[in-house]
């Protein structure tokens, strides 16, 4: 008999709409698409094919990029962001500006 291994995370199974890719990945195949194939055609004439696919390529290279890439579930465009901010100085408020302390003395009249 054939076992199937299930996992047992399913939060890590994405759903599949068409052709086994999710809705990520088909928008950003298809901005691909709506970018790369005009920018082929217009410049196969003036620059010739190999220089129009190469400029072809460079800029449907981010689509898929975005579509493709992840890492520990993040797609890239977070780990971007995450190591960008990771990156700049840390933003303390307890260091740039000093807190002053007042002491206030009751005086036990009675």
């Amino acid at each position: 008999m054939a076992y199937v291994p299930v996992p047992k995370d399913l939060s890590k199974v994405k759903t599949k709409v068409a052709f086994n890719l999710t809705k990520r990945q088909i928008v950003c195949f298809a901005a691909a698409l709506l970018i790369g194939l005009p920018l082929f055609f217009l410049l196969k004439g003036s620059a010739g094919t190999n220089l129009a696919a190469m400029a072809m390529i460079v800029v449907m290279l981010p689509c898929f990029l975005l579509a493709m890439y992840e890492k520990h579930g993040q797609p890239l465009e977070v780990v971007v962001r995450t190591s960008f901010r990771q990156s700049l100085p840390a933003q303390r408020s307890d260091l740039t500006e000093p807190k002053t302390y007042t002491l206030s003395w009751k005086s036990s009249e009675t």
